[in-house]
């Protein structure tokens, strides 16, 4: 018989450095959508906070303990990072996304200008700080971009289009470098 092995949407594919920017592969354990019940966000954040340490994120943010991180996702949040305990479904309607998400880090010296290129978004450190989190295009996929430090972001698409993300990121990269800016 055979056996099925769970591969990331970018096997194969990363890790990628050209330059100064680098693009690897993330492999949450778990990715839970926690979508609120009406009236339920602060005891939502109470819970999530017992829980797992992360406060509800406000609209375009995200926190982090550790390893995991809660995303802002619009009128849901992601759970990235580990598995949710069962008491915040008392308050949000649960839902593993695991596998239909492809996460990538994006990091090195160049990495705004990449961005640039490629986001709507104003990603310098001035206008978009540690923590932010905005659903955006990332050419002409919809993907979530969460700054991570000063020279990392993570990205976040749909695992059906996981090589159109690395292959954009990849010709970002490779016209910086080519015009002597990566």
């Amino acid at each position: 018989m055979d056996k099925l092995v769970a591969k990331s949407a970018c096997a194969g594919l990363l890790p990628l450095t050209i330059g100064g920017a680098q693009v690897t592969d993330i492999t949450p354990s778990h990715i839970t959508s926690l979508a609120p019940y009406n009236g339920q966000e602060a005891a939502l954040s109470q819970a999530l906070k017992k829980a797992h340490g992360l406060t509800l994120p406000s609209a375009n943010e995200a926190t982090e303990n550790g390893a995991m991180r809660a995303v802002w996702g619009g009128s849901h949040v992601y759970l990235v990072g580990g598995a949710p305990d069962a008491a915040l479904a008392t308050h949000a309607a649960l839902t593993d996304q695991t596998d239909a998400w492809s996460m990538v880090k994006l990091q090195g010296q160049m990495v705004q200008s990449v961005l640039a290129r490629l986001v709507p978004v104003d990603v310098r450190l001035a206008h978009f700080p540690v923590g932010r989190a905005v659903r955006t295009k990332l050419a002409h996929l919809s993907v979530s971009l969460v700054r991570v430090s000063d020279d990392a972001f993570v990205i976040m698409a749909f695992r059906s289009m996981a090589k159109t993300l690395v292959h954009d990121l990849k010709e970002a990269m490779t016209s910086l470098q080519g015009r002597g800016s990566l």
